[in-house]
């Protein structure tokens, strides 16, 4: 039987696990408790050190660290961006002159790591203002508002390094743009690209998309496109970004997650994250199933064009974060609702946990141990279905000061 390798911690690296396991065995480093009880294999030993056919690299940090390029000197096949590429996720300094040297449709923008000009451009700006942190800042780094002394008062935070250290002192101010969003999960074999089905995440804690920024409080798939929509973000967005990058000799072996803003104008991208989206791979995999192996180890070895697959059905993930989320979640409250796999207690038709933060006693009981807690996702034929069967099971897990939002595919058949 194939072996595979993931790297990481948390929910996205869970569902990974749990859907690769139907094809291969399964590692995870180094996993967590959830994982473990859920009957994957999870150690501490560094992904260098392991043999395995495929290594799936989940977070963003040792990507841009070059996790991938060590891999890959080791004669290793790898899902994830060297360093050269992960830059695009690394800097969004760097990503909005990639694009615009690509000529990919986004975002008026200005970078700046001087406070005075910054204020100068955002009085130039019309509101809403958008600004974002440069470096890496786990989901949390871009604020939207209308409130000029607010966002004025994100600048000298974020310029001043009180924000976000090192990865604040540079930003980007950028002109909103108006539409739909969606998310397009597109894997790329340096040659070709095969794009995932359409989800849609659900950024701000509460309901109505109100209050601040997260890594993400849900997402479902599929997110229904007109027809041909698809296409076009792949025409216009995504095949100019690999021509560009193979015009720099990038070999990006990986994902391309494509935040795109659905405008008047065409589809402009947001963002580019160079790895699996968090929460939208817990909805994605359970999509594809069994036949994610074949189509990621197609990515890491230059065979895209010869693998294809078929998502299936629909899918929902509703977070439970922990109570004081995203700005200081609060750790160690008991979890009530689960087993001892980590699962419900009462088990439910189509439903798995994903694990982020969560830590178990030696008595047995589960407890919060982060911000983004519990990933609760349900299948089903069609979202409003799966929809149901999420909320239904997210219902059954309760602890002090839980934060989640009740809108999560809300109206959607």
């Amino acid at each position: 039987m194939s072996r595979c390798v993931v790297v990481g911690a948390g929910a996205r690296e869970h569902a990974l696990a749990w859907a690769l396991a139907k094809s291969a065995e399964v590692i995870v480093t180094p996993g967590n408790a959830g994982m473990a009880a859920h009957g994957l294999t999870c150690v501490a030993t560094p992904a260098s050190e392991l043999e395995a056919d495929l290594f799936v690299i989940g977070p963003e940090q040792p990507l841009v660290e070059g996790l991938a390029d060590v891999l890959r000197a080791q004669g290793k096949n790898v899902v994830g961006p060297g360093a050269d590429g992960a830059r695009l996720e690394g800097s969004k300094a760097h990503m909005k002159n990639f694009l615009a040297a690509a000529g990919v449709p986004t975002a008026d923008f200005g970078v700046f790591d001087d406070l005075e000009a910054a204020i100068t451009r955002l009085r130039n700006t019309r509101p809403p203002y958008v600004i974002k942190t440069d470096g890496l800042a786990a989901g949390k780094g871009v604020l939207v508002t209308t409130d000029f002394d607010e966002a004025a008062r994100d600048l000298e935070a974020k310029l001043r390094g009180d924000a976000f250290g090192e990865a604040g002192t540079t930003v980007v101010i950028e002109e909103a743009l108006h539409g739909t969003e969606c998310s397009l999960l597109v894997l790329c074999d340096g040659k070709d690209l095969f794009a995932l089905s359409p989800a849609q995440d659900f950024k701000r804690v509460g309901d109505d998309d109100t209050g601040a920024n997260t890594g993400g409080m849900g997402a479902f798939a599929p997110l229904a496109l007109p027809e041909g929509e698809v296409e076009l973000i792949l025409r216009d967005v995504l095949a100019p970004t690999l021509a560009e990058l193979r015009r720099r000799g990038v070999d990006y072996r990986g994902v391309l997650y494509a935040g795109v803003m659905r405008t008047a104008k065409g589809p402009q991208l947001l963002e580019y994250n160079v790895r699996f989206g968090d929460p939208e791979t817990q909805v994605l995999a359970p999509l594809y199933d069994e036949g994610l192996y074949a189509l990621l180890l197609a990515v890491a070895t230059g065979q895209l064009e010869k693998v294809r697959a078929t998502p299936r059905g629909a899918a929902v993930t509703v977070v439970l974060a922990a109570a004081g989320y995203p700005h200081d979640p609060r750790r160690g409250d008991e979890i009530a609702g689960l087993g001892e796999d980590g699962q419900l207690e009462e088990p439910r038709e189509g439903v798995v946990l994903f694990h982020a933060g969560t830590t178990r006693d030696d008595d047995g009981s589960w407890r919060t141990n982060g911000g983004r807690v519990l990933a609760v996702t349900a299948t089903g034929v069609d979202v409003r279905e799966a929809r149901q069967r999420a909320y239904d099971a997210a219902a059954l897990v309760s602890f002090e000061g839980r934060v989640w939002r009740r809108d999560v595919a809300a109206g959607v058949s």
